[in-house]
């Protein structure tokens, strides 16, 4: 059997569709699994084993220079990419009329979600098979029972995020990744409170390690790993990279950005901060230890997290 799944962006989002691949391959263990996803992030489809190429399509800036004679030979050249095999199933489970373009691109079964489900309506009408899924669940969820109604099957297996990376070689102390950035700025954590926690865990013997990927986020997290003890501001790292930074932490801590997603499917102990967004649907979710702190227009006090960090952990109260 060979597959050719569609879920192109956002960071989170494509996270959330690692466990399809873990599904299909529970049934089928000879399926032969193709991705299509956003350049930017087609490190994370790789890192799941399962999955056999991955098809990298760059959208967000092809947009941006649609006249170019490059573009179009790079669009033509993704084209014979995703349209060179014939595939058994071809599955969007973004549900975007962007997905869905890049669908019919595909040779195949073309099976997505019904217009009362798909994210954009128009989006089903690019679909062989339309399927109905509740839009109350949860965006993993959501993405399993779709694959699942395509295929025919039941949506029983376990929760399995299938990422397989090298491990870091053990740290001299234990470390809590702090993830300060986020795409917009409305759900950023107020700085005195990022500084208020990681002194604490300083205290408890932690070295806290910052990330920053842009130039202001980088600066962000300068500033912030000033004003801690014996904290790192780490350099700007690829997404697989990053994954192994985050694979090696005792805990990490972050906003709403993907990033967190990322460490609750490498099975760390994680805390997701929300301020301006509902985790409801689109929150953290894994089997390993992890809590969902915060609400749109509600955020996360800091006696809040520093009480969830004390419990997950089974650390000294910190307060």
């Amino acid at each position: 059997m060979r597959i050719l799944l569609v879920k192109t962006s956002s960071l989170g989002d494509v996270i959330h569709n690692l466990p399809v691949v873990s599904d299909i391959l529970a049934r089928y263990p000879d399926a032969s699994i193709d991705w299509v996803v956003e350049e930017n992030f087609a490190e994370l489809p790789a890192l799941h084993p399962g999955v056999t190429t991955v098809i990298p399509v760059a959208l967000r800036r092809w947009r941006k220079n649609l006249f170019a004679r490059a573009t179009w030979e790079e669009m033509a050249a993704c084209y014979r990419a995703i349209s060179r095999h014939e595939y058994d199933f071809v599955i969007d489970t973004q549900g975007l009329l962007k997905s869905a373009l890049i669908t019919w691109c595909a040779r195949g079964l073309r099976c997505g979600h019904d217009a009362g489900s798909a994210r954009e309506g128009i989006a089903s009408i690019a679909y062989d098979r339309n399927f109905a899924v509740d839009t109350k669940l949860h965006a993993v969820a959501r993405n399993r029972a779709l694959v699942a109604l395509a295929l025919g099957n039941a949506n029983d297996e376990p929760l399995n995020y299938g990422i397989a990376i090298a491990p870091q070689p053990a740290a001299t102390k234990p470390t809590a990744v702090l993830l300060t950035a986020t795409s917009r700025d409305d759900k950023l954590w107020p700085e005195a409170r990022w500084i208020a926690l990681g002194r604490k865990l300083s205290e408890l013997g932690m070295t806290c390690a910052l990330p920053g990927g842009s130039a202001v986020e980088r600066e962000r997290a300068s500033r912030l790993a000033r004003a801690i003890p014996d904290a790192i501001a780490l350099a700007p790292l690829r997404l697989s990279e990053l994954a192994r930074e985050l694979s090696a932490a005792q805990i990490v801590i972050g906003v709403d950005t993907g990033l967190v997603h990322l460490a609750a499917a490498l099975g760390r102990p994680t805390i997701a901060l929300y301020c301006a967004s509902d985790p409801l649907l689109t929150g953290v979710f894994a089997l390993t230890p992890f809590q969902n702190l915060g609400a749109r227009d509600s955020p996360p006090t800091l006696d809040a997290v520093l009480q969830t960090t004390t419990a997950m952990l089974d650390l000294p109260v910190l307060a």
